[in-house]
């Protein structure tokens, strides 16, 4: 048995924050950070050799390790307390606000770009909000400071070599198997790793394993009586197009965070992590689960952009497994694209046909995944989210037009998962004495830089 002042599962933004703030604000606390997968500079995806995912295991080196899917993704950092999901709710809009610019200021001092995308360009910014407005969406103004994916991971590499050198010890490849638990009190957390199973005792364990833990903290919550309240799932593709169609959003906005309710269920549709010049990628989770997301670099480009557009689907009783919807959702899919993520042109899904490989090759569009399988979403995404997503690209055609071209790619499944909301006060106390739920995973979080200011925030009351 080892014993700490401070447990972290999972060195995602939100237990890397975590433990960063407490050195920042002088705490000489001991704290150890477990995590499933491997430190950054020891994280390879074979796929940039092969051309093709190799569904790694015992788990998917673009989610899991030193900065969870933060250092793998496109690395984008939302300047705006609207957008990163529930947080702002619990804490206040200005606590968070202020947060968010001492956070982007740490991210600076470890080497973030220092070039905000998103501000200025006045008249331009009014009229596409005037073309969202006409189109009945929402325009978000959100600054985004893009650290682009090889960029991140020299960043997040910075940082862990930071931590280590000031005395926080992180333990690789080890999961969190088990709480300990005395009553209504956290002791620790029980480990498998290199030396075999152990116990880590703490007076204080910070539960932080980001949208990858998800559903292993839902279980948690349900197991041992942690008060929670079921979240939201979102639902929906990654779409892509060629640079010349968005090419104005691109450069006024970089990322244009639009959202909209439309008819005839009026759920909140938006998009979400747009990558000019990126590519589409495959990432895989747990049960052989393939999903689709975006990454962007910042050298490296490519002559498309795409974007996600996420129905969110919130759930009441007597339903409380949203994830295991998603997944449902998620495993048709790959069923019908054999394990691959499936890719369709708008048009044919409008015409009410399947997309043959042939036919992709004939479009000014190239898919900047190779190994998604034309076929059908339609064949397995929920009616309800598909009709949202049909009309929302509708909607988008107006702000962009060329947006709903038949040659639009969409792929599927992409699928965001967030945790049973975990019930916590002010000071992110569950009602298990000593444990605290932090990101994504919490259910509160929804990104890197709310994830990071979640993560800061603890640092501060547990110093």
């Amino acid at each position: 048995m080892k014993k700490y002042d401070v447990a972290i599962i999972g060195a995602g933004p939100a237990g890397i924050f975590t433990a960063l703030e407490m050195l920042k604000k002088g705490s000489e606390k001991s704290i150890v950070i477990i995590e499933k997968g491997k430190s950054v500079e020891n994280r390879k995806c074979p796929k940039a050799k092969t051309g093709r995912c190799m569904n790694c295991k015992p788990y998917c080196h673009i989610t899991t390790g030193f900065s969870g899917a933060g250092a793998f993704s496109d690395g984008k950092l939302s300047l705006s307390y609207e957008v990163g999901g529930d947080l702002p709710q619990l804490i206040g809009e200005d606590v968070a606000q202020q947060t968010i610019d001492y956070t982007d200021k740490i991210y600076l001092e470890f080497g973030a770009d220092t070039h905000v995308e998103g501000v200025g360009n006045t008249e331009e910014v009014k009229e596409i909000r005037k073309r969202a407005i006409q189109a009945g969406l929402k325009l978000v103004d959100c600054p985004i400071r893009h650290l682009g994916t090889e960029k991140a991971q020299e960043l997040y590499f910075a940082i862990e070599k930071y931590l280590i050198a000031h005395g926080v010890e992180i333990l690789f490849d080890s999961q969190c198997s088990d709480l300990i638990l005395d009553g209504e009190n956290c002791l620790g957390v029980k480990i498998s790793g290199k030396n075999g199973a152990e116990e880590i005792h703490a007076e204080h364990t910070v539960v932080a394993t980001g949208r990858r833990g998800a559903d292993w903290l839902e279980q948690l919550c349900t197991d041992h009586g942690i008060a929670h309240q079921p979240g939201t799932v979102d639902i929906g593709v990654r779409v892509e197009v060629r640079n010349e169609v968005i090419e104005k959003v691109n450069q006024v906005l970089y990322e244009s965070k639009l959202v909209g309710y439309p008819k005839p269920f009026k759920n909140k549709v938006r998009t979400f992590c747009q990558n000019p010049g990126g590519f589409v990628a495959q990432e895989n989770y747990d049960n052989d689960l393939a999903v689709v997301n975006g990454h962007s670099y910042k050298e490296l480009k490519s002559d498309n952009t795409n974007l996600a557009i996420l129905c969110s689907h919130n759930f009441t009783e007597p339903f409380n497994q949203p994830i295991a919807y998603a997944q449902k959702v998620g495993e048709l899919t790959n069923m019908l694209g054999a394990g691959h993520i499936l890719v369709q042109r708008f048009g044919d899904i409008l015409d009410g046909k399947r997309t043959w490989q042939k036919e992709l090759s004939r479009s000014n569009l190239k898919p900047t995944l190779p190994d998604a399988v034309a076929g059908d979403i339609t064949a397995a995404m929920p009616y309800r989210a598909m009709i949202n997503i049909i009309n929302f690209i509708q909607a988008m055609d107006h702000v962009v037009p060329g947006f709903a071209s038949p040659e639009t790619l969409l792929y599927s499944p992409e699928l965001k998962f967030y945790s049973n909301r975990v019930k916590m006060d002010t000071d992110f106390n569950t009602n298990i004495k000593g444990l605290h739920c932090l990101g994504d995973s919490s259910g509160w979080t929804r990104g890197l830089m709310m994830a990071s200011v979640h993560g800061v925030l603890m640092g501060r009351i547990l110093a």
